[in-house]
């Protein structure tokens, strides 16, 4: 291959590549190891808001020792699904670190939806009960799915309660996911329901600018794990406050949007990276009663360990298109 050539890999591409869910979970707990010893370069993601409540963000980084250094420019528009539309696009450019040159441009969609799973279940491998066996997810989207798959993936789950403002989304996810996983996943007519009493709770509604949040503090459980993966959007600043321990997958990014971009008004600061948790800097569950809650802002650094991996792996097995640059 010229160095001058570039693999493009379309949606269907990078799925093919078959990586599967449990690898991505253990590429990005050895780049949060290495994000805790200071061996990763990520900036905050700039962004730019076209229309009310979406943005496009550029995702930059680079983990030295899994060879991985590239962009994401990602798109989110609350208002697509109603066109037919997917929420989130973007593509990830993977670039060579030795000489910089481009090697790959790939579809971001499955990669986000993916990582982002990975990234909550590998919060919980590490904040939530072991034996939790019971998940409330609140929307039925991309990421109602892959959440779940990743937390099947290390948890006995046993029983799903899912809520979605959609009622035929949320009878749909139901139907698909409990075939696909093997668990009872039960369609539920409140937000609460999917909150009280479940061991893990996973909210990924839209990110709004200016929220009117549902969930108030008390009804998540003693003990339980919550992954907020929309901001601030569905959980009240005193619901945050009563978390026994309140986790971010970056500080840096976290300030940037709460100083810089208006979300998180008043969201307590977090008191640990998850980085830190992992490598063991900084004590996870400390009582079997915890409330423990991990906002997840999305990082760059999961987008190009898990690029990497699919490029690897499709380059291996002669997927994708070569193109001249």
């Amino acid at each position: 291959m010229s160095q001058r050539n570039i693999l493009y890999l379309s949606r269907a591409h990078v799925e093919q590549a078959g990586v599967s869910m449990a690898e991505i979970i253990d590429a990005l707990e050895f780049m949060f190891r290495e994000k805790a010893s200071g061996r990763v370069e990520m900036p905050p993601k700039p962004g730019i808001h076209p229309r009310p409540d979406s943005f496009l963000h550029a995702m930059p980084a680079y983990v030295e020792r899994q060879n991985a250094a590239g962009i994401k420019w990602i798109s989110a528009y609350p208002g697509n699904p109603e066109h037919g539309l997917p929420y989130i696009t973007g593509l990830i450019t993977l670039n060579d670190p030795e000489t910089g040159l481009p090697l790959a441009v790939m579809d971001a969609t499955w990669i986000t939806a993916m990582r982002t799973g990975a990234a909550s279940a590998l919060a919980g491998k590490y904040l939530a009960r072991p034996d939790a066996s019971s998940v409330g997810i609140v929307a039925c989207g991309v990421q109602g799915r892959s959440n779940l798959e990743a937390f099947c993936t290390l948890f006995p789950v046993e029983r799903v309660h899912a809520y979605d403002i959609d009622e035929a989304v949320m009878h749909a996810y139901a139907e698909e996911m409990g075939e696909r996983l093997g668990v009872e996943v039960r369609p539920v007519g409140a937000v609460a329901e999917a909150v009280r009493g479940m061991g893990i709770v996973i909210t990924s509604g839209p990110i709004l600018l200016d929220p009117d949040p549902a969930i108030p503090p008390g009804w998540l459980s003693p003990g339980a794990f919550a992954c907020p993966l929309d901001f601030d959007s569905y959980w009240q600043a005193d619901a945050f406050r009563e978390a026994d321990l309140l986790t971010t997958d970056d500080s840096a990014q976290f300030a940037y949007y709460q100083s810089g971009s208006g979300y998180f008004r008043d969201t307590p600061t977090p008191h640990a990276e998850l980085s830190d948790v992992i490598a063991g800097k900084v004590a996870g569950r400390r009582a079997e009663g915890d409330r423990i809650i991990a906002i997840h802002l999305g990082l760059a650094l999961e987008d190009m360990a898990t690029a990497r991996l699919v490029y690897d792996r499709a380059r291996a097995a002669g997927i994708g298109v070569e193109l001249d640059i």
